[in-house]
């Protein structure tokens, strides 16, 4: 599903750039929203809808078949990492900085990015909220499943798990920038639209495996994309391509992390590098000064 989300989007992108056009084919109809925000409302919806039918049918599942689910799920990240880290051979990101500079670009967001998230401690203080919100949650039995009610460390990691991994999926990727900026800008909600059905379908999947705190996730969905619209409502025009093309690489390489964690090689620390989305277009508009 993130597959074909994410071919679609560079589709769309490439046919745009080689045309000269802004984010708006001429010949396409627009799906407009009745207000800024509502491409969000939306795909919070569908995550909501997918994470309640997952934890309906997880705990149904056997371990290992849930085990299975998660390997899956991994595998999917992964390739979704490839699609989005494969932007920093972007054209634009090319031409802006240079040919030799785009990697250097992602390699020091990333070290800047993990440093600045690693002293403040970025990663423990979402675990620690995550632990909080999951031992509230388990006095409830009634509300949340068998596997969350429990007290235990495997049920605050499961929860810590669920909730990290796909806040970071949802999040990260060129159609929440483009579809949430496109939203505040009134340029139409096609793009939020496309990506709230495709985010259904892996919440569905994730809650079974993870439960609760998939359905949590839709709070950070809300969170970064209704900031990202309201910035296009007050920027009144897109960011540059090359800036996006940095941030995807850059949000590329935290996916395989997400991967990574998923499919049990390696627990990368994805929150100590958050910072380095906001490092990735600094960065790049810092190179393209300089030349």
């Amino acid at each position: 599903m993130y597959l074909l989300r994410e071919l679609i989007g560079i589709a769309c992108h490439a046919s745009l750039s080689l045309t000269g056009v802004r984010r708006r084919p001429p010949t396409v109809a627009r799906m407009n929203g009745a207000f800024p925000g509502l491409g969000t409302v939306i795909n919070v919806g569908t995550i909501v809808v997918g994470s309640l039918l997952g934890m309906a049918v997880g705990h149904r599942l056997s371990e290992r078949t849930r085990s299975v689910v998660t390997d899956c799920l991994g595998l999917t990240v992964l390739l979704m990492a490839g699609l989005s880290a494969v932007k920093v051979t972007d054209a634009s990101l090319t031409a802006a900085v240079g040919s030799g500079a785009p990697v250097l670009i992602v390699l020091g967001s990333l070290l800047i990015g993990g440093i600045s998230g690693s002293l403040m401690r970025i990663e423990g203080r979402l675990e620690s909220l995550a632990g909080v919100i999951q031992a509230r949650l388990a006095r409830r039995p009634k509300l949340v499943g068998a596997l969350e009610t429990g007290q235990n460390h495997a049920a605050r990691e499961r929860f810590i798990e669920g909730w990290l991994s796909a806040s970071l999926l949802f999040c990260v990727g060129p159609l929440t920038i483009l579809g949430s900026l496109s939203d505040g800008l009134g340029n139409g909600i096609d793009q939020l639209t496309l990506k709230s059905v495709l985010d259904g379908f892996a919440s569905v999947a994730f809650a079974s495996s993870f439960g609760i705190g998939v359905l949590l996730s839709a709070v950070s969905v809300a969170v970064v994309q209704g900031l990202l619209t309201a910035l296009g409502v007050v920027m009144g025009s897109l960011l540059p391509d090359a800036h996006i093309a940095a941030l995807t690489a850059t949000g590329g390489l935290l996916l395989v992390g997400i991967a990574f964690r998923l499919l049990r090689i390696r627990e990368i620390p994805v929150g100590d590098l958050l910072p380095a989305l906001i490092v990735a277009p600094i960065l790049t508009q810092l190179v393209v000064l300089l030349r």
